[in-house]
């Protein structure tokens, strides 16, 4: 089954790190891929949430608005998409993301459509 590893961290804390700290973070995550790279069907890091645009639609027309949908403590900053024998692997596997150590990771099954 595959599974969708959110990525939450605090956007202004990771920001502010030093080339040092961002270097660490970099050295983590690609071990971390090296190491699972046989379970991560894909993932992506994503941009600050100050480039996202809401979209809504209503009464057909198209409302944008800048920002994400909600002002949170921790923002989405990535994902990686894992196949996973279960519920139970996919959560030991995003427990060693290195954005576990500070931020969450939201785990959720993907739907499978026939």
């Amino acid at each position: 089954m595959q599974y969708a590893l959110l990525i939450y961290t605090e956007e202004v804390r990771d920001s502010q790190a030093t080339q040092q700290e961002q270097a660490a973070v970099m050295a983590a995550y690609n071990a971390f891929s090296a190491e699972f790279k046989d379970k991560i069907a894909g993932g992506e890091a994503l941009l600050p949430t100050s480039s996202a645009t809401t979209v809504r639609a209503r009464e057909g027309k198209t409302l944008t608005t800048d920002g994400p949908f909600a002002e949170t403590k921790e923002q989405l900053g990535g994902f990686y998409l894992v196949n996973a024998e279960n519920l139970d692997e996919a959560i030991q596997i995003a427990a060693k993301i290195p954005g576990a150590q500070h931020g969450s990771i939201e785990v959720r099954p993907v739907m499978e459509f026939d």
